[in-house]
């Protein structure tokens, strides 16, 4: 599967964006998706992630009641609506797939990726 990810920009603390990832191919619905994030100097972090049919979630504590990640499996699109962001958001965020996903939080759970975007937090 391929991944496209889009949405990010610069937003001021406290406001809301949502994050895009478009996949490509006809088995989307067969993969978890999840989200990580990378700041400058920092490693890559998780963020959220979706199991195949959206019945289950899961959330970095810093995150958790700020962000909501949900999937459109007709439209082969997985989103991250982020609310009432800080500064420490800022980041570029990744999205990514697997067909074997079990709730890990590891960046190697995840078996393709897309291209990051980049977002920016102005306080």
């Amino acid at each position: 599967v391929q991944l496209q990810a889009s949405g990010g920009g610069l937003v001021q603390a406290g406001g809301s964006l949502r994050l895009s990832c478009a996949a490509s191919g006809r088995t989307f619905s067969s993969y978890a998706m999840g989200w990580f994030r990378q700041a400058p100097g920092k490693e890559r972090e998780f963020v959220a992630a979706i199991s195949w049919n959206g019945d289950s979630t899961y959330y970095a504590d810093s995150v958790k009641e700020r962000f909501t990640i949900s999937r459109d499996n007709a439209k082969n699109t997985v989103y991250l609506q982020m609310n009432s962001l800080k500064s420490e958001d800022a980041a570029v965020y990744y999205c990514a797939a697997d067909q074997y996903y079990s709730g890990g939080s590891y960046p190697t759970d995840f078996a393709s990726w897309g291209q990051g975007t980049q977002l920016t937090v102005s306080s």
